[in-house]
Order: C-alpha cells, then structure tokens, then sequence
C-alpha cells in the first residue's frame, strides 16, 4: 500500500470567503441573483460550481455570463476555467488573455477597498497569471483582504507563511491565519491545521489533534482532507484502526477524482479491506487513477490484466500500463515489464530489454528487481555471465531481506561463485532465508548440519530443518527425513515415521522416495505388506527412471507378485535397468538368458550380462561367472579364471563362491599343482558357517578332511 504524502499545496479557491459562510438560504439568494443577471452573483456562482468537478460545465456559463458582463471576477474565473480545461476545452493563451483583462480591473477594484477584488488579485501575484509572478504583490493583497476577514486571503497567506514566500518563514503566523479562516469554516484552512499537526509545524505533533481537524474539512468535502482521513484510519493514527472507515473516506475523495484515494480504494477492493472483494471494481478505480497518470495505479491495473483478475486477460494491455508507470519510474512497473520482456508476455521476448528494465528498478532499491537482475547475471541471460555482478545484486536484494536473494547469495558461497568459497557464509545467508520459511534454504541447513557443512555435524539440528521444510511441503526433505526415521539418526528409528514421510514425498513424485515406499509395502516393513501396492509406487519410480525401482518392478512381473505374473514383463523391465548399468539388473537378465525365461535361452547372453555385473562387484553375478568358466558354459572352461571369480564373490562373504573357493584350493583340478589345503579348510569353514543351502556341503567336506570339530 502506497504511504501518504502529505503537502500544503493549495488550490486556487474560486469562492469569496462570505460565501462558505452564510446560510443556504442566502446561497439560494445567490443562486436567484446570479440567474436574475447579477455579474458579481454570477462570479461567486462560477466560483462555487468550479469547485466541484460535476459542475465544471455550470461554473463556466456563468463564469462566461458574469465576464460577458466586465466583472472582474467574473472574467478572472472565464480565464481559469480556459487555462485549466474546466467546463470547456483548454486553450492556454485564450487564458491568458482574460487574466491579463482581469488584472487591470481587479488592481482598481482592490485599490478602493473591495476585499474580493484584493483577494483574486493576490492569486494572480501568487500564481503568475495576467502578471509577472511576485510573492511580496501577492503577500500584500492577500493581507488587505485578509484584514477585512476574507477567509480565503487569510487562509492563502497562512501558505505563504508557510513557506516564506514574499514573507518571513513562520510556522506560527501561517498557524494563525489558519485559525483565523478556519473559524469561518474555511475547509482548506482546516484541512492545513491539520497537516501542522500531524508533522507538528509551530504546534506539538498530534495524530489525534491532526485527525479532528481533518474530519472537520472532509465533513465540508475537503478532497484532501476526506483522503488523509481515510489514510488515518487505515493506518490507526490518531484514531482506532479501521478498514471500513478508510474505504469510506477513501471513496468519497475518489468520487471526486483524486487519484490517491482511487488507487487506494482499488487496492481496497482487491484485497477485501474495509469492503467485500471485487476484482472488477478494483479495475474501475485503478483505471481511473490511472488515467489521470498515477504511476501506482497504472502498475496494479497492468497486474490485473497480468492475471485476468477483474478484466479480460490481455498482457498487451498489461504490458501498456506497465510501461506507463515505469516511464514515471515506478520500480515495480519496471521490475514487471522487464518479466514481461524476460517471458516474452505481450511483447516479443527480449533478454537484453529485461534486463535493462531489472536494471531501473534494481537502482531504484527494489529487492525483487535486484534479484532478477542478479540472475541474469548469473546465467547470462541479456547481460555477460558474470558471478561477480549476480554476487552483488544478490547481495543488495539479500541485506533488504528479500528471502530469495539470501538463498541464493547463500548458493554462491557454498560453489565459490563471485566470492570466495565459505561454508560458514552460505550457512549464515540459508539460515536467514530459513528464518523466512523459505524451504530451498531449510533443506540446505539441513544438509549443512547433516554434513557439518560451516557448522559442528549435528543430527538433531538437521532433523530440526529437515522437519521444518518437509513441513512446509517440501519433498526432498520429506524424502530425506524419512530416511533419518529409517535409520534412527537424530530421532528415534521409526519404520512407521520413515513410511509416513516417504510416502509424503512420493505422492509429490519424488522418485527416491516412490521406490523407498514400494520396498516398504514389498516387505511388509513400517506398514501392512501388500504386492499390489509396492507394484503401483514401485511402478511410478520406474517410468521417472528409478534403476532399483525397475529392477524390482521386474521381480514381481517374473514371480507375479501383485500383479498378473510376465516373464516378458519381468524382462523389460531388467534390460532397462541393465541397459544403464544397474547390476543386479543385468545379472538377474543374465539369469533369464540363462534358463531361457521370457528371452531365448543364450549362454553367449548370459555371460556377456553375468560379466557386466561382476565387474561392478555384484557377488552373485561373480559367483555365476565362475560357475560357467568352471564348466565351460557360454566360454571356455578355466578353472583360474573360475577361481577368480570365485575369490572376488568370496571375500564379499557370498557363501557359495566361498565353497566353491574351498573345494578349488583342496582338489587337483589341474595335474601336477599341489594346492594349498589350509586356505581351502578356511573358505570351507566360513562357508559351513555361513547356515546357507551350501553350509551342510561344506561341513561334509571339512569331515572327509578330517578338520577337528567337523
């Protein structure tokens, strides 16, 4: 919401002070003189309707009327109503010719006396119009008249007190020429006692005093008053906070143009404050406001047509009004129309253009705008790629709190990006976008103390983030935090907790988290087993291209578990896995080459998929890769390279390769080779104890050896 800028610029007043004064009855009196042919009655006339924008036409007819007849007035008003478009078309110079005519008759007039005449011809010292501009002129006529208690004199040389113009500055004497013409009801006198007030100008600063003298002014329709009332009780100064108070006063100052008070009764309205929502009537008074050139309503009425909020959706229009405000150097008008350059949104896309709108708004203090032109930067999107530039605009935006950017700059630290490499700096910046509840940087201080990343390793500390940025939905951490729960570190082992979280995570489509969930259901493990259940997470893991999860997807297709039971399916799944170097895939289509399941039996298969596996240290498949060079099936018998084979499975504790090693060492397969019978006693003793299928083979063998306890 926009703050209220307060000032003491007053209009110029087209009513003589005894006008505001009297009764209706004598402005009804008024009314029938100036329409009875009355020059004078017609200038006040003019001068009253002028003050009302719904009456601009009115105020020139008999403005027109009472100059037609050579009242001085009344042609002072005829030129205003030409300079200022008011009631006819704007011609300046027509203006000007009628001030000029003006000026002769009101220096006579005001030279006899006539307060009136005094008064208008201290506007025209003032405004320059008709003569050349001179304050001291102006200071003089409006005190004649203000002396003979023209309110409106009064209250026009309390502004130049003010400030000290054609007087000596006095914050005291305007305070008083205010009262004095604010105790004849003049509203713009009232209206500026209560700006003394709320700045404490020759008075001690009071919202409250400067509230009561508002109310005074709006209650006679002072615009200005009836907004900065409105902007009071928004805000709660010197009066109860109130919503619905401030859209009243707002609306009423916006009903009469001013721009101010219609962007902040369509802020209002966007946002459901003091009145009920509407989006179109948000539109209706932004537009208004906008219209008349206000830099902040044009921005918000582009960000509806942004969204199709209240109005059709259009991002040219957006982009229009966009460029409108940011020509007036509007920062969020120009940070907007360089997103809009930046996705090519209404206008042809255009990194270079995003850039140097980021670029306006960025130098303009905008935090959003800072970050953005700090991305550029950093991709080298419209601008050379360049750290050390993105490292700088982060870190404006970052010191203004702008979560994003602390993040970020947090990133830079952590890679050595524009700065020098720093664990404990990038700790620092992801802990203040944390304390945002910003949750890429929850996560990552949960890394951090996970990791001792800049910080002491601290389990507790990192369940604490984890926990926050899984709470704040975020999937990773969801994932992560069920893995700690899985594994009892920094809380309590929990296979139900590590089920919850994972199962968090995977309906968000974390991968890892999916495949961990079907395992779960696969095993019966933190929740009830069920095929069909870890078939289905089992499944979503392998189309995002989970190697395990494929895998095991094609153990339940070859067993049928969960569902209708594929060999063929079974051997999709594996060559997929093992196509991209999963080794229990490749060893398990090894198997299906082997037997002839789903595929055409091939040993040539086998062993080319056996060997892949091996070779990534996948115990089984080295056991089976021994087992066919032992007996020459798809290769060439050779029982040193079976015992190689074997060796590797072996020391993995693969209980079979361990028997197999131990009968190698203990029989002559090779003629003339004396083995070493106490390495294979070893191998047969681990494999004996191993309570595999091959344990009681093993024993058997150890008591043909005659090994003591066998």
């Amino acid at each position: 919401m926009k703050k209220i800028v307060f000032c003491l610029l007053i209009s110029l007043y087209f009513s003589v002070s005894f006008a505001f004064s009297q009764t209706n009855s004598i402005s009804n009196e008024l009314i029938n003189d100036a329409k009875s042919g009355n020059s004078r009655s017609q200038a006040l006339l003019a001068g009253l309707y002028l003050e009302s924008s719904v009456t601009y036409k009115d105020g020139f007819e008999f403005a027109k009327q009472s100059a037609d007849q050579g009242d001085a007035i009344g042609i002072y008003l005829l030129g205003q109503c030409y300079d200022k478009g008011l009631g006819t078309v704007s011609d300046y110079s027509k203006g000007e010719l009628f001030y000029q005519k003006a000026v002769n008759l009101l220096k006579s007039e005001a030279l006899s006396g006539d307060m009136v005449a005094q008064y208008y011809l201290g506007c025209c010292f003032e405004d320059g119009t008709g003569v050349e501009l001179n304050y001291t002129e102006a200071a003089k006529w409006y005190r004649s008249s203000a002396d003979q208690g023209d309110a409106k004199a009064q209250c026009s040389l309390g502004v130049l007190y003010n400030y000290g113009n054609g007087v000596e500055q006095s914050y005291c004497e305007a305070l008083t020429w205010f009262r004095r013409a604010a105790e004849q009801g003049n509203s713009d006198a009232l209206f500026n006692i209560g700006v003394f007030y709320e700045y404490g100008y020759g008075v001690e600063k009071s919202n409250t005093e400067a509230v009561k003298w508002y109310h005074l002014a709006a209650e006679q329709g002072h615009i200005k008053a009836q907004y900065n009332l409105g902007v009071c009780y928004e805000n709660g100064d010197g009066v109860e906070k109130s919503n619905i108070e401030a859209a009243k006063w707002y609306k009423l100052a916006a009903e009469k143009g001013h721009a101010d008070a219609q962007c902040n009764l369509g802020y209002f309205y966007e946002n459901g404050y003091g009145v009920e929502t509407s989006f179109s009537d948000a539109a209706k008074w932004y537009k208004m406001a906008a219209e008349q050139g206000h830099a902040e309503a044009q921005s918000n009425l582009g960000t509806l047509y942004r969204y199709g909020d209240g109005v059709e959706q259009s991002f040219t229009e957006a982009v229009k009004w966009y460029r409108l405000s940011a020509e007036q150097n509007n920062a969020i008008a120009q940070c907007n129309l360089g997103y809009c350059y930046d996705y090519g949104l209404g206008v042809e896309k255009s990194y270079a253009d995003a850039v140097k709108w980021y670029a306006l708004a960025a130098n303009n203090g905008l935090a959003k705008a800072q970050y953005n032109l700090g991305s550029c930067y950093y991709y080298g999107k419209g601008a050379d790629k360049s750290y050390t530039e993105a490292v700088k605009w982060f870190r404006n935006a970052a010191e203004q709190g702008y979560a994003i950017a602390q993040h970020n700059l947090g990133l830079c630290y952590y890679y050595g990006h524009g700065v020098e490499k720093s664990y404990a700096e990038a700790l620092q910046w992801f802990a203040l976008a944390a304390e945002q509840n910003y949750v890429e940087s929850q996560f990552n201080l949960g890394v951090f103390y996970e990791n001792g990343l800049g910080v002491a390793q601290s389990y507790t500390e990192a369940v604490k983030w984890y926990t926050l940025a899984a709470e704040h939905g975020s999937a990773k951490a969801q994932y992560v935090l069920g893995v700690l729960y899985d594994e009892g570190r920094g809380v309590e082992k929990s296979s139900t907790e590590a089920v919850r979280w994972w199962k968090l995570a995977a309906e968000q489509g974390n991968t890892p988290a999916q495949y961990n969930l079907g395992t779960c259901y696969y095993d019966g493990y933190g929740v009830q087993q069920s095929y069909t259940e870890a078939v289905k997470w089992l499944h979503l893991a392998a189309e995002h291209g989970d190697l395990a999860a494929q895998c095991l997807l094609g153990v339940c297709f070859g067993f049928g578990y969960g569902v209708e039971k594929s060999d063929i399916e079974a051997v999709k799944w594996y060559r997929l896995a093992a196509e991209q170097g999963y080794a229990q895939a490749q060893y398990n289509l090894g198997t299906c080459y082997s037997y002839g399941t789903g595929v055409e039996e091939s040993e040539t298969e086998a062993i080319k998929w056996y060997r892949l596996a091996a070779e990534q240290g996948y115990a089984q498949a080295q056991y089976n890769l021994g087992i066919c060079y032992k007996n020459g099936l798809g290769v060439e018998k050779s029982y040193d390279e079976a015992a190689k084979w074997f060796q590797l499975a072996a020391e993995k504790n693969y209980a079979n390769a361990q028997y197999e090693l131990g009968l190698y060492y203990i029989s002559s397969y090779l003629s003339g080779n004396i083995l070493d019978k106490e390495t294979g006693i070893m191998w047969l003793k681990k494999a004996a104890e191993s309570k595999s299928s091959v344990s009681t083979s093993a024993v058997k063998a150890l008591q043909m050896l005659e090994v003591p306890g066998y």
